[in-house]
C-alpha cells in the first residue's frame, strides 16, 4: 500500500468537503440569508469540514510514522562509553540470577495491554482507580497462572508500576502479622492473606496524630463478659487517616489503638479488625471507612486509596490481638510476653532497607530520562564551532546533574549493605543477640530520611534539568515526583527520623570510655583525634583518595555532634534545651548518615569482588558522590575547622575533572540501570533518543484535540471575539 497516496487522497476529500460546504454557505440556493441565521449556518459549515480535514490529519499520522525511519539518535553517545554496559547492568541488578528475572518481568508487564499506563494522567479518579484494581486483579491472575515465584511477582508487581492497594497488604500487613503475631495467629491469618482471601492495610496514623504513635486515640477496650475487644473512636482526630489500600479495597485492617483493660491503658497495641464484608464488600455496621480524596499530581499517587476509618463500639474477639509480644486473658488480665519487644525491629529494618532501594530505583529514573534528554536537546553554541552544543555539554548542568547520577549508584551499594544489614538483624534476633539494635534502628531511620529527601529534590531538580518540555506529563517526570514524593512523609517523617539519629549520637557519645561504639558509630570511638587533627589535602588528585574522603566525612560528623553535645552539656538538660537545639541536631545527624552512605559505597567498593571492566567507573561514581556533598556543604566542613577555604577550593576543582571523566561514559551509565521505554514511560527519556518525534505524536492524544473547534466556543468564546456578550447564544 502506498502510505502517501492514502494520505493525499484523504486530504484531497477533506478540502473538496470544506469547499463544498463553503460554497453552499454563501450561495443560499437564490435565497439570501441574514443575520445571526447566516452566521451560524456559515460556522457550522466550516467548523464541520476542518473537522474532517481534522480527522483525515489525525489519521494520517500513521503515514507520517512510516515516513521517518528509525533511528537511534543516542548511539554516538553509546560508541563513547569506556566500560562493558551489560556487566554494569548485571552489578547493578544485584548478580546475574536477579538481572534474569527483572528482564523477564519487565518484558511480561510490557507486553500485557491491561497493564498499559499510557493514559493514566488523563484519567478521571473513578476511572483511574477502577483501571488500577483491575491491574493488581490480572497481575495476581498473572502470578497464578504462570506459578511465579515470590521474587519474581514482586518484580512483576514492580514493574507494573503503580500504587495500589497490594503494596500494603503485602509490604505492611503480612510483615506486621510476622512480626507481632503468634505461632497460631500467623497460621490463621497469612494463609489468608498469603492467597489474598482478604485485604489488608496497615490502619495507625490518624488524623490529629502521625509521628507521635504514642499520642494515638482510637481505643481498644476489653470486655471480659463477652470475652471481647470494643474498637472505638472516642474523637473526630481518632480517626485513622491515609492508610493505603484502606479507603476501598480493604477487607482487614491492622489497627493500632490504645488497649484498656479495668479502665487501665497498656498502650499502643495491634488489632486485627475486619471492615468489610466478605461476601459484598459492604463496611460492617458501625464502621465508616471511604477515601480521604484527590492527592497531588496527575496520575501520581491517586492510583491508592488513602482511607479514613472510624469505629463506632466495634466488637472483635479477644484472639484478634496481635498477642506475640503482650497477652490478654479471658478475665482481662494483661501480660507481658517472654519475648522481647525488640523482635519486631525486623518488620522496621526490612520496611526501611526496602525504601532506601526505591529511593534509588527513583532517582536513577528521572536521571536516566535527565541524562539521555540532556544528550538530545542542543541550545546556543560556541563562536568558534558550528552548530548547537548539547546541552550535556554545559558545565552548569554538569555539576547538576552528574552528582545526582552519582548519588543513585552511592544509593545502589548502600542499598545492597542493608539487604545484608536485615539478615543480619534476623540472625541476632533468633539467638536473643538485641547489642546492635539501637545502632541499627538509628542508621535505617537516618538513611531513611536522607534518601527519600534527596530522591524527592532530586526528582524535581531533573525535572528542571530539562527545561520546559520536563514540564509536561510526557516526561514522566511530574507523576514520578507525584508518586515518590509522599516517601518523605510515609514510614516516619524525615524530621522527626533525623532527631531520632540525633539522640542516638548524644548517647554514644556520653558512653565513650564505658561502652565501644560499633557499626556504623565506631568512628566516634575516636572522637578526640578527629576533632583535633586536620586534613592535609594540598593538591587536587589527593581527593581521589578513599582514606582522605572518609576521613574527611569522620571529622565533619564527629565535630558537629560534639560541638551540639557540648552544647546540650552546658544547659539544663531540659527537653526544652533539646528542642532548642532541633536545627543543630538536625544537621548534625544528616552529616553522620552522609558517611554512612560514603562509608558503605567505599567498603563495597573494596571487600567486594567488583569485576575490573566496571570498578573504574563505580569508583568515579564514589568519588563524584563524596566530593559533590564535601562541595555542597563546604559551610559545615569550615566551620568546624577541618578543611580551609583552599581545599574546598582543590576539591571543586577534582569534582571539574571527574565530570569530565563522567562525560563520555554519562549515556551507558544510565543505559546499565536498564529501565525499559515501557517502565519509564518518558518522551525525553526514550532509549533511541527519538524525543521530538514522541512529544509531538503525543500531543494528538490530548482531549482536547478531539475536535478542531474546541467544546464551548459557541457559548464562551464566540460571544468574546464577536463582542456579543449579550447575544442569545451567549452563556457568559
Amino acid at each position: 500500500m502506498c502510505y502517501g497516496f492514502v494520505a493525499c487522497s484523504c486530504l484531497h476529500k477533506a478540502t473538496l468537503a470544506l469547499r463544498c460546504q463553503e460554497t453552499r454557505s454563501t450561495s443560499g440556493g437564490g435565497e439570501e440569508r441574514r443575520g445571526e441565521e447566516r452566521t451560524s449556518g456559515c460556522t457550522h459549515a466550516r467548523t464541520h469540514a476542518f473537522g474532517a480535514l481534522w480527522s483525515c490529519h489525525l489519521r494520517c499520522q500513521s503515514f507520517f510514522q512510516f515516513a521517518v525511519m528509525a533511528v537511534d539518535h543516542l548511539s554516538g553517545e553509546r560508541a563513547t562509553a569506556q566500560f562493558d554496559v551489560e556487566v554494569m547492568k548485571v552489578y547493578l541488578a544485584g548478580g546475574q540470577r536477579e538481572h534474569e528475572i527483572a528482564t523477564r518481568m519487565a518484558q511480561l508487564v510490557a507486553s500485557d495491554p491491561i497493564f498499559s499506563k499510557e493514559d493514566r494522567v488523563r484519567l478521571a479518579r473513578k476511572d483511574l482507580y477502577k483501571a488500577s484494581i483491575r491491574k493488581a486483579g490480572h497481575a495476581w491472575k498473572t502470578i497464578l497462572e504462570k506459578g511465579l515465584s515470590e521474587e519474581e511477582s514482586m518484580k512483576l508487581r514492580h514493574f507494573v508500576d503503580e500504587p495500589t492497594f497490594t503494596d500494603l497488604h503485602w509490604g505492611m500487613f503480612i510483615p506486621a502479622i510476622k512480626g507481632q503475631g503468634t505461632e497460631e495467629q500467623q497460621h490463621k491469618w497469612l494463609s489468608l492473606a498469603y492467597k489474598m482471601s482478604i485485604i489488608g492495610c496497615y490502619a495507625q496514623t490518624e488524623l490529629g496524630h502521625g509521628s507521635n504513635v504514642q499520642g494515638l486515640e482510637t481505643t481498644a477496650t476489653f470486655d471480659p463478659a463477652t470475652d471481647e475487644f470494643v474498637m472505638h473512636s472516642p474523637t473526630l482526630t481518632s480517626t485513622k487517616w491515609w492508610p493505603g489500600g484502606l479507603g476501598k479495597a480493604s477487607t482487614h485492617a491492622l489497627v493500632y489503638a490504645r488497649l484498656i483493660t479495668d479502665n487501665k491503658d497498656h498502650g499502643i497495641h495491634a488489632f486485627i479488625v475486619q471492615i468489610r464484608s466478605l461476601e459484598d464488600h459492604v463496611p460492617l455496621p458501625n464502621v465508616t471507612v471511604g477515601d480521604i480524596g484527590v492527592k497531588f499530581g496527575n496520575g501520581g499517587y491517586n492510583t491508592m486509596d488513602n482511607g479514613f476509618l472510624r469505629f463506632d463500639h466495634v466488637r472483635i474477639p479477644r484472639e484478634n490481638m496481635l498477642m506475640r509480644l503482650a497477652t490478654v486473658t479471658k478475665d482481662g488480665k494483661y501480660e507481658r510476653s517472654d519475648k522481647p519487644r525488640q523482635l519486631g525491629y525486623g518488620a522496621m529494618v526490612f520496611v526501611r532497607q526496602g525504601i532506601v532501594i526505591d529511593a534509588s530505583n527513583y532517582l536513577s529514573r528521572a536521571v536516566t530520562i535527565a541524562v539521555r534528554y540532556s544528550a538530545v536537546r542542543r541550545q546556543f553554541g560556541n563562536k568558534d564551532e558550528p552548530g548547537e552544543l548539547q546541552v550535556i555539554e554545559y558545565r552548569t548542568q554538569q555539576s547538576k546533574l552528574f552528582p545526582l547520577l552519582a548519588t543513585a549508584y552511592a544509593y545502589r551499594a548502600v542499598g545492597f549493605w542493608m539487604k545484608w544489614l536485615y539478615a543480619d538483624v534476623m540472625e541476632r534476633l533468633k539467638n536473643n543477640d538485641f547489642s546492635t539494635l539501637p545502632e541499627v534502628h538509628a542508621c535505617t531511620a537516618g538513611l531513611k530520611s536522607i534518601a527519600t529527601s534527596v530522591t524527592a529534590d532530586g526528582i524535581e531538580e531533573c525535572r528542571k534539568l530539562c527545561g520546559g518540555h520536563g514540564y509536561l506529563c510526557a516526561s514522566g517526570l511530574p507523576e514520578l515526583y507525584a508518586v515518590y514524593v509522599p516517601a518523605c512523609t510515609y514510614e516516619g517523617d524525615n524530621t522527626i527520623l533525623l532527631l531520632q539519629v540525633a539522640r542516638f549520637l548524644l548517647k554514644t557519645l556520653s558512653q565513650i570510655g564505658k561502652v565501644k561504639p560499633v557499626g556504623t558509630a565506631a568512628y566516634l570511638g575516636n572522637v578526640k583525634q578527629l576533632s583535633t587533627q586536620n586534613c592535609k589535602v594540598s593538591q587536587g588528585h589527593e581527593w581521589s583518595n578513599p582514606s582522605i574522603l572518609l576521613e574527611a566525612f569522620e571529622a565533619r560528623s564527629a565535630r558537629q555532634a560534639a560541638a551540639v553535645a557540648l552544647r546540650l552539656a552546658r544547659g539544663s538538660g531540659s527537653e526544652a534545651d533539646f528542642q532548642e537545639n532541633t536545627p543543630e541536631l538536625v544537621e548534625s545527624a544528616r552529616a553522620h548518615c552522609q558517611l554512612i552512605v560514603v562509608s558503605k559505597f567505599i567498603e563495597h567498593l573494596q571487600t567486594e569482588t567488583i569485576p575490573e571492566g566496571i570498578k573504574e567507573q563505580l569508583m568515579l561514581m564514589c568519588n563524584t558522590y563524596a566530593l559533590s556533598q564535601i562541595v555542597e556543604n563546604a559551610g559545615d566542613f569550615l566551620a568546624t575547622g577541618y578543611l580551609t577555604g583552599k581545599q574546598i577550593a582543590l576539591a571543586k576543582d577534582e569534582l571539574k575533572h571527574l565530570f569530565d571523566k563522567i562525560r563520555p561514559n554519562a549515556v551507558a551509565l544510565v543505559d546499565a540501570f536498564d529501565h525499559t521505554d515501557d517502565y519509564l514511560g518518558s518522551a525525553l527519556g526514550r532509549y533511541d533518543g527519538d524525543v521530538y518525534t514522541h512529544l509531538y505524536k503525543g500531543a494528538f492524544k490530548e482531549s482536547l484535540n478531539d475536535t478542531v473547534v474546541v467544546d464551548g466556543y459557541e457559548e464562551y468564546l464566540k460571544p468574546l471575539l464577536t463582542q456579543n456578550l449579550w447575544g442569545p447564544q451567549s452563556k457568559l
